[in-house]
């Protein structure tokens, strides 16, 4: 493990809590089950299950959630030592529904919680400068000080020469307003060396059709090395200064969407990690993506995040088991 590059997540860890049974309302469920989350959380603990090396940088409330959370990173052998505690506020939930079709709503606990109050002196930035990439996603720049905090630790990355990757997942009710969203979500955006959206977020971001490419390409930016568009089942889509092109997913009976995204990430990340030229290569860029199509696919046929993300024979099974 000494020579496997470490990759810095950074942002919210916390609790959602998904009724014990599909298609209900928050309002008619009985029974909920706590099940961790957070997208930055989940992407750290995608890459250390398939073999990869990760950081967490975040804060917790100093309560029972937020030590079982970190637990819950340790024991997936991300590295914690960029967590924080906050003695004042809570660790933040989230309860979740899970309709018919496995797609989610959300209704937040977060005023404020402790994940909105990281302050920038409580950054661990040594730990950002010996990172290979950081990794991050939007839900961190919609306070201060934690907006502050996530500005600083980006551009300690930057000036280490360290790969910036955005995601950024977006969560609209956390926003004061859609404008703010999106004003929020591009302020960062030029940035970034690699970004992975939705084609929902490429429709919510640019008022487009996610499917044009011309759409798509509004959102490419002179410093931006790839962009990834997400098509659910249907795969992904590639962007870079050289070329373009679609890498066909995998059709799983999906029982949860949940953590599909974060697994999609973690997998592509490892494979960046490990090679930096995948960026340059598009034989190796389909590669990797195929990869990180299968590891997205295999997370949605199980309950929950972070137990649902597979290891590398878990995706390549689904790779081989479909492959023509």
């Amino acid at each position: 493990m000494a020579n496997t590059p470490l990759i810095v997540s950074f942002g919210e860890m916390l609790i959602d809590f998904v009724p014990d049974t599909s298609g209900v309302s928050l309002a008619e469920s009985t029974g909920f089950l706590k099940a961790p989350g957070g997208a930055p959380a989940n992407v750290a603990c995608a890459i250390t299950k398939l073999g990869g090396k990760s950081a967490f940088i975040g804060k917790f409330g100093d309560d029972e959630f937020g030590h079982m959370l970190v637990n819950i990173l340790k024991k997936n052998g991300v590295n914690s030592e960029g967590v924080c505690f906050d003695t004042n506020a809570r660790t933040a939930l989230a309860f979740v529904t899970l309709k018919k079709d496995g797609e989610r709503e959300f209704m937040f606990y977060r005023n404020p919680s402790a994940d909105m109050l990281l302050k920038e002196s409580e950054l661990n930035k040594d730990l950002i400068k010996k990172a290979k990439i950081f990794h991050y996603g939007s839900i961190s720049l919609i306070s201060e000080p934690c907006r502050a905090a996530h500005m600083a630790a980006m551009k300690t990355a930057k000036d280490a020469g360290v790969l910036l990757s955005y995601d950024p997942n977006v969560r609209l009710p956390l926003w004061p307003s859609t404008e703010a969203a999106i004003e929020g979500i591009k302020s960062i955006w030029n940035e970034a060396d690699i970004i992975k959206v939705s084609d929902d977020e490429v429709t919510f971001l640019t008022r487009g059709d996610a499917e044009k490419d011309d759409v798509v390409l509004s959102l490419m930016h002179d410093k931006l090395k790839l962009l990834i568009v997400t098509d659910g089942e249907k795969g992904c889509r590639y962007y870079t200064k050289k070329f373009k092109g679609r890498v066909p997913g995998y059709a799983v009976k999906a029982v949860d969407t949940t953590g599909a995204g974060d697994s999609f990430v973690g997998a592509f990340l490892v494979s960046l990690g490990k090679d930096g030229s995948i960026l340059d290569d598009e034989g190796k860029l389909k590669e990797a993506l195929a990869f990180a199509n299968a590891c997205g696919a295999v997370c949605t046929t199980q309950k929950g995040a972070i137990p649902a993300l597979p290891t590398p024979s878990d995706a390549q099974q689904l790779m081989k088991s479909k492959s023509k």
